[in-house]
């Protein structure tokens, strides 16, 4: 069930093609206009919630609660992003991808907003959990914008792009978030929603000219159901790692590392910044030369090298008890994570093809990664506590390990060859 035929051209409804089939003259594929929009809305995204990140458990402790209550909050968030994955998936099979996202953002707007309006502990819980509900919209109309107008053979460096607009927003946002803490817990949300706003309006203009949804009388795009799509070794494998993506690298390390380092005398509470830091940065190295590699060599190779160093560095992370190991494993994890996503991305988007409505498709995969999320912290919770975090940290890259023999018999979906932008000489024909 190869993506390949489904890859067809898209066109405006004028009936030209639409800037997805833009080539520079050397023959490689352009990133689409519409798509840069698309990644410089994910900076200014990502850039307010890090505002807002990290004055959020601070500011739920201002309504006298405790720390577990405070700590709700985050999850609420990413509970409501779960539960509400299936539901955002049928709204881009019924309105397509653009409006599910203009409306995603002014859902998280509204809430964070409101948020910044809370008067209880009450409001404020169910305020933030709203806004997983437009997270969820967004975010999974922002994979099926990657999908349906990256061309195929640059989607690996479109997916690169798009994450690195993420981390550099998520880089920047707290710095900036800290610098407005003198005017209070509220300001940040304000001024977060009213980002969220200005990034709903550019891309509401300037995707509004990309067909992404047929024409009033046309042939509707063909549907992909899940059903379709676990047929296919490569989306079932893409559900393991994403799973073990969420567990490794947006659940255990922002949960566990932070307590790790404290617990360390010779780290410190102050060296978990530093150490996420790091992380970032070494994703953001990796990124680039993942989302190429994955186009030029394939995504399995990849994404298999990507969980098996992510892997490695997490399981010795748990037994680093001085700052330059701690601080290295760090950065070599985060290059894992910088080669596994845009690998990992590019395959799910090849599985559905850009002539098939896969918006139910991408909500599962990303339900795996939030599954992963909120079940990794809270099982090597337990083990910490009765083990200690090296066992923890071990059996968090065991996960990661399972995840890369999950692919081993996977195919690989990369269309065209290893070098599909290439344009072909006479002699090789076609």
């Amino acid at each position: 069930m190869g993506a390949v035929d489904t890859d067809r051209a898209m066109t405006t409804p004028s009936g030209s093609p639409t800037s997805g089939d833009a080539s520079s003259r050397s023959g490689r594929p352009t990133v689409p206009a519409e798509l840069k929009v698309l990644i410089a809305a994910a900076f200014v995204i990502a850039l307010g919630f890090g505002i807002v990140a990290p004055v959020l458990p601070q500011y739920a402790r201002s309504f006298g609660v405790g720390v577990t209550a405070a700590s709700l909050i985050v999850s609420a968030f990413a509970f409501a992003r779960l539960v509400f994955a299936p539901g955002g998936g049928a709204l881009i099979s019924r309105f397509g991808e653009r409006p599910v996202y203009v409306a995603g953002l002014l859902v998280v707007a509204l809430s964070t907003f409101l948020t910044g309006l809370a008067q209880t502990y009450t409001q404020l819980l169910v305020f933030r959990g709203l806004g997983g509900v437009g997270s969820t919209m967004f975010t999974v109309a922002a994979m099926g914008l990657i999908v349906r107008l990256s061309p195929p053979a640059i989607r690996g460096r479109v997916s690169g792009y798009y994450a690195t607009a993420f981390l550099m927003g998520n880089i920047l946002g707290p710095a900036l978030g800290g610098a407005l803490a003198p005017f209070g817990f509220r300001v940040p949300f304000f001024l977060y929603a009213g980002a969220l706003l200005l990034a709903a309006a550019v891309v509401a203009r300037f995707l509004g000219g990309a067909s992404l949804r047929p024409a009033p009388g046309s042939t509707p795009l063909p549907v992909m159901t899940v059903r379709e799509a676990v047929r296919d070794s490569a989306y079932r494998a893409a559900l393991v790692s994403g799973f073990a993506n969420g567990w490794t690298n947006f659940g255990v390390r922002n949960a566990l590392l932070p307590m790790f380092a404290a617990a360390v005398p010779a780290l410190g509470v102050g060296s978990a910044g530093v150490a996420l830091t790091v992380f970032a940065a070494g994703n953001a190295l990796a990124l680039q030369a993942g989302g190429r590699l994955v186009d030029e060599r394939g995504r399995k190779r990849v994404l298999v090298a990507g969980l098996l160093i992510s892997a490695a560095a997490t399981v010795m992370l748990g037994y680093a008890d001085t700052l330059a190991p701690f601080f290295v494993l760090s950065a070599v994890a985060g290059m894992g994570a910088g080669l596994l996503n845009p690998a990992q991305q590019a395959t799910v988007a090849d599985v559905v093809g850009s002539g098939r409505n896969g918006g139910k498709v991408l909500a599962g995969f990303q339900m795996s990664q939030d599954v992963g999320t909120i079940v990794g912290p809270l099982l090597t919770g337990l083990v910490a506590d009765a083990a200690g975090f090296g066992p923890a940290f071990a059996i968090t890259g065991g996960v990661t390990v399972l995840a890369a023999l999950a692919w081993l018999p996977a195919r690989e979906t990369i269309p065209g060859g290893r070098r599909p932008w290439r344009a072909r000489t006479p002699r090789e024909g076609g």
